[in-house]
């Protein structure tokens, strides 16, 4: 069926990448690319449109380097696929011993009176190995997740701004974000789910299983298949609004940074000093990840240590400035550090693979692309 003309406009969105040159300033042809998917309509020559209005198509600035990874590729999708492996998998699995402590104060509280006590009891009652109990599964699912969260992220940022065209995607930029990262989410929550079901079980029951290879089929059969994902509700209640204050957050703060606190543009900055400022935005995105997620970490907290209890007797046991504060300072630090590690991680394997770091750059005006 032959395509409109209109309907062979690129809508790619300029603002998100650019190249890490800032001597070349010829933009990448697509249609090379284009030619090889037979699928994608083809990308004419920017051009602006006859009434001097917005250009009929446009492509983004990449890197054209041999070796290089051409932006939205099937390549740039597998590298960040790669690249949230690593960032996400890696990470969570660092925390084992921390996360092992927190679910057995939130499952049996008499025993695991605080954080400093539940180390002391788990290193009394199973040893240095039992602070690594269930890291496998930790490993596997945080893995899976952060394939699914960082590449589909990717997609969907790209989906959505195709969706709305250039003007549009400039101008909404952040709900683009909001909604590429919510999409994201409930995809990585299916991956991530089972493994999560058999991690808990590992580390709060002991005696349950000694990691995956037992624990899986033992809680396949006691549960059954469906049994894995019992808790898919609640984590995308706890997961998806996080999700979407993590990267949203991220990349207004790092465009901030380097808009308002950093001098040197972005591309003429070094590569570490970019990994540097992806560290200190996942940091800060982190924090706010914390703030906004905490209540209902509270909630989930107190109705786990609580038979019976509802969500109203959290409310008055604990009052509003409570569910908001109490133990809200380890969280920050935990969280914030975790985050600023996962997009730390992500940005140096884009930079290994020769992609540029994510966020930081605005969105040149519309007029002004139609008069170059």
């Amino acid at each position: 069926m032959a395509l409109s003309e209109s309907s062979r406009q690129s809508l790619i969105p300029s603002f998100i990448y650019q190249s890490s040159s800032p001597s070349k300033k010829n933009l990448f042809d697509l249609n090379p690319l284009m030619q090889r998917n037979s699928w994608l309509p083809s990308s004419p020559s920017v051009s602006p449109s006859s009434d001097g209005g917005v250009p009929k198509s446009f492509v983004i600035p990449a890197p054209s380097e041999p070796g290089k990874i051409q932006m939205y590729s099937p390549a740039f999708y597998a590298a960040c696929t790669a690249g949230g492996i690593m960032s996400c998998g890696l990470t969570h699995m660092a925390v084992t011993p921390l996360d092992l402590v927190k679910c057995n104060m939130q499952i049996n509280p008499a025993k695991y009176k605080s954080i400093t006590s539940g180390f002391g009891v788990l290193l009394k009652e199973q040893g240095v190995k039992g602070f690594f109990r269930g890291w496998v599964p930790a490993l596997l699912g945080y893995s899976a997740q952060g394939a699914c969260k960082f590449g589909f992220y990717e997609f969907f940022k790209k989906y959505y701004s195709d969706i709305a065209g250039p003007e549009y995607a400039a101008k909404y930029k952040t709900l683009i974000y909001l909604a590429g990262s919510a999409s994201a989410e409930v995809i990585a929550d299916i991956a991530l789910c089972p493994m999560e079901s058999v991690k808990v079980r590992v580390q709060t029951q002991p005696g349950f299983a000694r990691g995956l290879g037992d624990g899986f089929p033992k809680f396949v059969k006691s549960e059954g298949a469906l049994g894995l994902y019992k808790g898919i509700v609640p984590l995308w209640g706890r997961q998806i609004p996080y999700t979407m204050m993590k990267f949203a957050s991220f990349e207004t703060i790092v465009e901030m940074l380097y808009k308002y606190a950093i001098p040197t543009p972005k591309e003429q900055c070094s590569k570490s000093f970019q990994l540097g400022v992806s560290f200190a935005g996942g940091y800060v995105a982190g924090v706010f990840c914390a703030i906004v997620s905490h209540p209902a970490d509270n909630l989930v907290s107190f109705l786990n240590n609580a038979k019976g209890a509802t969500v109203g007797d959290a409310v008055k046991q604990l009052g509003v400035l409570g569910l908001f504060t109490r133990g809200l300072p380890l969280r920050i630090v935990m969280i914030g550090t975790l985050t600023g590690a996962q997009w730390g991680i992500y940005d140096a394997f884009k930079v290994f693979v020769g992609l540029p770091t994510t966020g930081g750059v605005s969105p040149p005006p519309t007029t002004e692309l139609a008069k170059n």
